[in-house]
């Protein structure tokens, strides 16, 4: 990971925007959603605008008490506040844990407590409507955003205080804590440094550079809690790119917005460019304009990487897969091109970063791994988090000699390339890979909007399906494109927006599974 770490200084959060403001005072972030911290500054601002409201907050947080190495939980309305707030709590040399949105009140009491006694920044909607009374109990105090509430300290009570110099704080030290997805159970809380963050920056940095060769505005749909963003916004700041930030993914929304602005480079989790799908048939062409589609979280449908990649007019558009994850961030890269089929090996998620990852394959039971028997997928980097924040032992228990288990199955070609296959959790006896089956059934079937494979109960494979505008499914096409597939029992079909999700937009896989053994046969 040499090349990971020469001159590697930390990312330093708390003055990214400063420095940015710095190169390029006069450049523009746009938002989809007002600010719930500064709504005058409505939806256009500069760089420098945002890098002095970064400031001024990190001065009334500094006068609410919070000081170098507290930790401060920012758990609020989904705004691009959250990453502000972030930035302006490493301003001040305290630690930023960011918590979703969508975690329910009891989740957020317990990474509380992992925490021990953080500063709570909320605000009265989230306070008064899901959060438990005992976070005021786990809490060295609570500030609010927005609104009022008896036992809570108001932000706005300290505007125009007398501004505090930024603080530098060692590149080991901890810089942020996010949380995992939590498809499996409660979140663990991973703990990044500086210079974790900055390792992660450059494998990203390397992919973009030969590809966007020139300024171009970028569209982002990313979580506002998901390290991601903090590396994607580095890029971006740094080389004065226009970003669009996006708190909604809906594809009218989005498709007005990209009609307007033109992006030329889209980074957005899997899931939101399966929505956007439908933009590939706008007369306007929202997506005509894109020369990088930017995904780093999943693998992702190889139908939907066609339409995309066929609804640019650029030359030469690339749709760029980073297979990763929030532990070690990314660490193996694959580029589609037009050239690709709707049909093409999704499972195949790339190579490691030259000099900077590295990637291995393990047995599971002595043979070697292929695609009928998968093995265990590990990973090399300096981006790996340092903990699991209350849980060290979880944390070791993933690690073995500077490799970190994934937690998901596949192998290598002959050739190097990673072909993920399944989560190790998901696996269903006897079945094959769920994923490279959901692939085919999404090139086959193209009223799909989502299928998930699941065990039922007996541990037969089932299929949950979601169409577009939630059309009953067309048996007879099903029918069609199940054949020749491993044997399933007959679909289910839900709503889209009836599975349960994670913050970064993933499938819970194990709480759908058990939602469905709850709800009984055909349900």
């Amino acid at each position: 990971m040499l090349l990971q770490r020469i001159g590697n200084h930390g990312i330093r959060l708390g003055t990214l925007f400063e420095r940015a403001a710095s190169r390029h005072p006069a450049n523009v972030l746009i938002l989809d959603h007002d600010l719930d911290l500064a709504p005058d500054l409505g939806r256009r601002a500069t760089v420098a605008e945002l890098a002095d409201l970064v400031a001024d907050l990190a001065s009334r947080l500094w006068e609410a008490t919070v000081k170098p190495g507290d930790r401060v939980v920012v758990h609020k309305s989904d705004s691009f506040d959250i990453t502000l707030l972030a930035c302006a709590i490493s301003r001040i040399g305290a630690v930023p844990v960011l918590l979703s949105p969508q975690l329910d009140g009891d989740t957020v009491a317990e990474l509380m407590r992992r925490a021990d006694r953080p500063h709570l920044v909320t605000d009265q909607v989230t306070l008064e409507g899901s959060l438990p009374e005992s976070v005021f109990d786990l809490a060295e105090s609570v500030l609010l955003t927005s609104g009022h509430h008896e036992r809570a300290v108001e932000l706005e009570d300290f505007a125009g205080v007398r501004r505090v110099a930024a603080v530098t704080t060692p590149a080991d030290h901890p810089a942020l804590i996010t949380h995992t997805s939590g498809t499996t159970g409660v979140p663990k809380l991973a703990v990044h440094t500086g210079r974790t963050l900055q390792a992660r920056y450059r494998p990203q940095r390397l992919a973009i550079e030969p590809v966007v060769r020139r300024r171009e505005p970028i569209a982002m749909h990313v979580s506002f809690v998901h390290s991601r963003l903090f590396t994607a916004l580095a890029i971006s700041l740094l080389k004065g790119f226009p970003i669009l930030v996006l708190s909604d993914s809906d594809p009218v929304r989005a498709g007005d917005l990209f009609a307007r602005i033109r992006p030329g480079i889209l980074e957005a989790h899997p899931n939101t460019f399966m929505r956007w799908e439908s933009l590939a048939d706008d007369p306007r062409e929202p997506l005509g304009n894109v020369k990088l589609f930017s995904s780093t979280f999943d693998a992702i449908h190889p139908r939907t990487v066609h339409r995309l990649l066929h609804a640019s007019r650029r030359r030469a558009p690339l749709f760029g897969q980073l297979y990763g994850q929030s532990e070690v961030g990314p660490t193996v890269v694959r580029a589609f091109t037009r050239r690709h089929a709707p049909e093409a090996d999704g499972r195949c998620v790339g190579r490691p970063f030259p000099g900077m990852t590295d990637v291995r394959v393990v047995s599971r039971d002595g043979q070697p791994p292929s695609e009928s028997n998968p093995g265990y997928i590990e990973v090399r980097s300096d981006g790996r988090i340092k903990t699991y924040l209350g849980e060290q032992e979880r944390y070791d228990r993933q690690l073995s000699d500077g490799w970190w288990r994934m937690g998901d199955v596949g192998y290598r070609t002959r050739w190097g390339c990673l072909h993920l296959l399944d989560r190790e959790v998901d696996l269903i006896p006897g079945f094959g890979s769920t994923l490279a089956v959901e692939d085919a059934l999404f090139a086959k079937l193209d009223e799909l909007t989502e299928v998930i494979i699941i065990p039922d109960a007996g541990g037969a494979a089932v299929p949950v399906v979601c169409t577009k505008d939630d059309k009953p499914l067309d048996r007879d096409a099903w029918r069609g494109a199940v054949a020749g597939l491993p044997a399933m029992a007959e679909p289910v079909q839900w709503r889209l927006t009836d599975l349960p999700q994670t913050a970064t937009t993933k499938i819970k896989r194990l709480e759908l599974a058990k939602r469905l053994t709850a709800a009984g046969p055909g349900e």
